[in-house]
């Protein structure tokens, strides 16, 4: 039996991340596909359930839904009487489809927000139009051309004040939108919204005071930066020396980690730790925040993160079997109690 569930794990990675029993779940009722989704929480960190339509040839899915009831169509339907109903050949689909989608999704943000510059009822309605994801990265990539175009400018100094006044002015207009009534949804991603424009003002004032003059200066980039290819519709996630293209897995409108100094060390430090192909310990007392930081560098990446923990009947076989579905499914993890692991397993791990 394990043979036969290695070769479905093969055709889906991500499938190492469910327990056999689940596995053999989630393929006992391949033709019907309404009860899969149950288990695709441990797949998709982002998707809660899927949106079902009846089609001449099947059930279809045409819509992914977060955990918090937030809604993104896909471009073209998944049907998985295409592939006879087997559940790795449709999630195999799904999987390309929710980030081609995504995507799409972003380049087209993108280009709403730059078309909404310099008008607050124009921005105010991309807010409200564009799913969480969307809008946090989107403002991120403005924010860092914006800061560029100033480092480039004839005067940074003056162009960096000036930038700065902006970001203050798109702050204040933030928290005005959430002092009004706003949906639910709208609500959070103001809230995760707020919480990297602070960060982002903050960073423009320190550019100010030290007198940063040119995009090559460490100050500037020493941060975390977000750059778009419209080209090849592509966006690149840039800090120090690291370049890492943006994962466009679906994240669903969830909120973010307050950024302070610390946080933007350990940022640092695991970003220099995947351009060497590394990993990165952070270390410290018991909920000061390791795993929500790491966490949080993987929802800025658009990257699946998985949070293990370890344990003392952790053996060197079961570890095998996750290692094997990050590196086949490119998924980031946070090992929590790592030290817990026993010494002879500890070994192996190593090796």
């Amino acid at each position: 039996m394990s043979a036969y569930l290695e070769t479905k794990r093969g055709a889906f990675a991500r499938f190492y991340f469910l327990s056999n029993e689940e596995l053999l779940d989630a393929l006992g009722q391949s033709n019907r596909p309404e009860r899969v989704q149950q288990h695709l929480k441990k797949c998709f960190e982002g998707i809660d359930r899927l949106v079902f339509r009846q089609l001449p040839s099947g059930p279809s899915i045409t819509a992914l839904v977060s955990p918090e009831g937030e809604q993104v169509e896909i471009q073209k339907p998944v049907v998985p009487a295409d592939s006879n109903y087997q559940v790795e050949s449709w999630l195999l689909e799904l999987e390309a489809q929710m980030t081609s989608s995504i995507q799409a999704l972003l380049h087209r943000c993108i280009e709403a927000q730059g078309q909404s510059q310099g008008d607050e009822a124009l921005r105010a309605g991309w807010l409200r139009s564009w799913p969480g994801q969307a809008i946090l990265v989107g403002s991120q990539q403005s924010w860092t051309a914006r800061v560029e175009d100033a480092l480039r400018a004839a005067d940074p100094g003056a162009a960096l004040r000036a930038a700065l006044e902006e970001s203050r002015d798109f702050l204040a207009q933030i928290a005005s939108l959430v002092r009004e009534a706003q949906p639910p949804l709208a609500q959070m991603t103001l809230g995760a919204l707020i919480v990297l424009e602070v960060h982002a003002r903050d960073v423009l004032a320190e550019l100010v005071a030290r007198g940063t003059s040119a995009p090559t200066d460490f100050d500037w980039v020493a941060q975390l930066r977000y750059y778009f290819d419209v080209e090849e519709s592509q966006l690149q996630m840039r800090m120090v020396t690291t370049e890492v293209p943006y994962g466009h897995e679906y994240l669903g409108n969830t909120s973010r980690l307050v950024i302070t100094p610390l946080t933007d060390r350990c940022y640092r430090t695991l970003m220099s730790a995947l351009e060497l192909n590394l990993g990165g310990a952070p270390e410290g007392p018991a909920g000061t925040g390791k795993t929500e930081t790491t966490k949080d560098l993987a929802k800025a990446a658009a990257v699946h993160c998985l949070v293990f923990n370890c344990g003392d009947g952790l053996d060197a076989l079961s570890m095998a079997k996750f290692f094997k579905g990050l590196a086949s499914a490119g998924s980031w993890s946070c090992f929590d109690e790592f030290n817990r692991i026993d010494v002879e397993v500890l070994s192996v791990v190593a090796q």
